[in-house]
């Protein structure tokens, strides 16, 4: 045989085994590369902290006097949206009820805050409060009231020129100043805006903080010195989670120096990834690519946001899902197509990412009772979409399946956290997961209260389970979700962001825009998010789960002397970072101005305490 005989087939040869080991690549990934990197917040045992977290009551901060209403609807609401924002803050206040309780001497507080509609209910103890500030006491305004006659007597001391009598509809806010990370040069929209501020007019010497944004620029929050003592008013009115961070600096302005403990996290979630790739096409995708459903994921989507990854320094975690299958008894069928799990997976792994349970198919874990006791109870407007588990076994079983299937591809990955499907977790599902899967740490639910969502707070719960909720979610935020990162990056230093891959799909997320747009909106508020916090920390999900571990269980002790301030901190672990607003004497230089830590001004009177230690002390600058 001739020399060319022998070598007519080595370019067939040669694509073959490239073929080969491109095959070996997808299915063969699961041994190779898959180990996640150190963990670095791990999640530590119980034992390590002594009792403590927001639901106990500590020793610190008693100086705090809230006066409620109890004949008022709206001023009950507020107690509810003050003690949930007290209990991140760390902050142990006295709660009077005016309509049946004496106020107590004012001369055993430092801060008051009031959140009532009438303050004719006060009678002659207003006066009391006005001279109590003008001698050196912080009054917060809570919300602002109907504008009785009562009140506006007292208006003039908290800096209101004149008022009318109606109420004005506040459908967005805009900074005049910089006390809100993030919140200069963008105005925020309000979904569920009515009509709850007061029109009004303010003296010169108010600081007018936040405005409505709109060319009226009606003043929402500002602040006022009266004599020795510091007035600040919430002329907004709306409530709820979306909005804590607002309200938290707004009373931390009350103080010379002002500290609570953050998490300083930043996660990203891919839910249902990896998971089964749809076959065909898709109209919007083959419309801007000509590729199928498959091809666009390996080829488009996925590179783009690894693409995003590495420019922001993301880690995501994927949250896996077996199949959609809607089998709901045992035993359950073994998805044998890996080939794609395996790649994406391993990607994700080899990029820093981490790997979490979501379901062996997307059914959420619900017995049958659970439209009962929850749909029928609350009067929940959304339906529920799905079957119901016929009994706990199945659920258990289904899990068991998924954890098989998982361990088996991704050997070295370590499955702590749990995504309910849907955001729907069932209080049977629950203690399924917490009695039968030791493993699993964490449940990633939602932030936000509202229809069938498992919503959490950021905490560990009763049987040691840590609450990490999700903020934010799809590629295009709305202004309801803007609003929320915005109080959240203030609040308590996070972001907590979710997405899944067949958005690109769907119309309610705005697929028929196409990637590029849907790309375009989430590098934008990536932009804004890594510009307003460009040092915080970027943690998968079991990483946030320590980093809430340790920010539940932190408390702090702050005096301010002439010229220190002081935080001793309790259960104290490796590490521990807190916001500290000092609205006088800030110190000359941040770095060489505090011992036990690290101190990095972040703008407007904030600054971020990293502790090495749990004795902290800050000099302030000069008077």
């Amino acid at each position: 045989m001739g020399r060319r005989s022998k070598f007519r087939f080595f370019p067939v040869i040669m694509i073959c085994i490239a073929f080969a080991l491109l095959s070996f690549a997808l299915i063969g990934q699961q041994y190779y590369g898959t180990s996640s990197q150190d963990n670095q917040v791990p999640i530590l045992s119980i034992d390590n902290f002594q009792s403590g977290g927001q639901d106990e009551e500590s020793s610190f901060q008693k100086d705090c006097l809230v006066l409620i209403n109890s004949s008022e609807e709206y001023s009950v609401l507020a107690e509810e949206d003050i003690r949930a924002l007290f209990g991140q803050l760390k902050v142990d206040a006295d709660f009077v009820d005016v309509s049946i309780e004496n106020i107590p001497s004012l001369n055993n507080y430092t801060k008051v805050v009031t959140a009532l509609v009438e303050y004719s209910v006060l009678g002659e103890r207003a006066y009391d409060l006005m001279d109590w500030v003008f001698d050196g006491g912080g009054l917060m305004v809570y919300f602002p009231p109907q504008g009785d006659l009562f009140f506006r007597a007292l208006g003039a001391q908290m800096g209101i020129q004149e008022s009318g009598w109606a109420m004005y509809e506040t459908t967005g806010i805009r900074l005049k100043t910089d006390l809100l990370l993030g919140g200069q040069g963008k105005d925020f929209f309000i979904n569920e805006s009515f009509e709850s501020s007061l029109t009004l007019d303010l003296t010169s010497d108010c600081i007018i903080h936040i405005v409505s944004a709109n060319e009226r620029e009606l003043p929402i929050l500002w602040e006022r010195q009266h004599g020795d003592g510091r007035i600040v008013f919430m002329n907004f009115g709306i409530m709820g989670k979306a909005y804590r961070g607002i309200y938290a600096a707004a009373y931390s302005l009350l103080f010379d120096a002002f500290c609570w403990p953050v998490i300083n996290a930043s996660s990203f979630y891919l839910d249902d990834f990896p998971s089964p790739v749809p076959a065909g096409t898709n109209a919007y995708i083959e419309k801007d690519y000509g590729m199928n459903i498959s091809d666009f994921y390996i080829n488009i989507w996925w590179p783009d946001l690894l693409e995003l990854a590495e420019k922001y320094g993301i880690r995501y975690s994927g949250m896996i899902i077996e199949n959609y299958s809607e089998e709901l008894e045992a035993p359950f069928e073994v998805n044998m197509n890996t080939q794609r799990y395996s790649y994406f997976g391993s990607d994700l792994l080899q990029n820093g990412g981490e790997i979490g349970l979501h379901g062996y198919n997307h059914v959420p874990l619900c017995l049958e009772n659970f439209e009962t006791e929850v749909i029928g109870e609350t009067g929940l407007s959304q339906s529920y979409e799905y079957d119901y588990w016929k009994s706990k076994e199945n659920m258990r079983a289904s899990m068991e399946e998924l954890v098989r299937f998982t361990s088996d591809l991704f050997p070295d990955a370590t499955l702590q956290v749990y995504a309910p499907p849907a955001n729907i977790l069932s209080a049977d599902g629950r203690q399924m997961l917490v009695e039968d899967f030791p493993q699993i740490k964490a449940i990633a639910g939602v932030y936000t209260e509202g229809n069938l969502g498992y919503a959490q707070e950021f905490e560990v719960a009763a049987d040691g389970i840590i609450e990490i909720p999700r903020i934010i979610s799809g590629l295009v935020i709305n202004p309801f979700m803007e609003i929320s990162a915005l109080s959240e990056l203030n609040l308590h230093y996070v972001n907590s962001h979710y997405q899944t891959p067949d958005e690109v799909m769907d119309a309610d997320y705005n697929a028929q825009a196409g990637w590029e747009s849907m790309k375009e909106h989430f590098t934008e508020y990536l932009d804004w998010l890594y510009t307003s916090a460009p040092d915080i920390r970027n943690l998968t999900a079991s990483e946030m789960a320590g980093a809430v571990q340790r920010y539940y269980y932190l408390n702090v002790e702050q005096e301010v002397t002439e010229d220190e301030i002081i935080l001793e901190l309790t259960n104290f672990q490796d590490e521990a970072f807190l916001f500290l607003r000092i609205n006088e004497r800030p110190p000359e230089d941040p770095e060489t101005c505090i011992t036990g830590g690290t101190l990095q001004d972040m703008g407007g009177g904030l600054y971020l305490v990293t502790a090495t230690a749990d004795h902290i002390v800050i000099e302030r600058g000069d008077a």
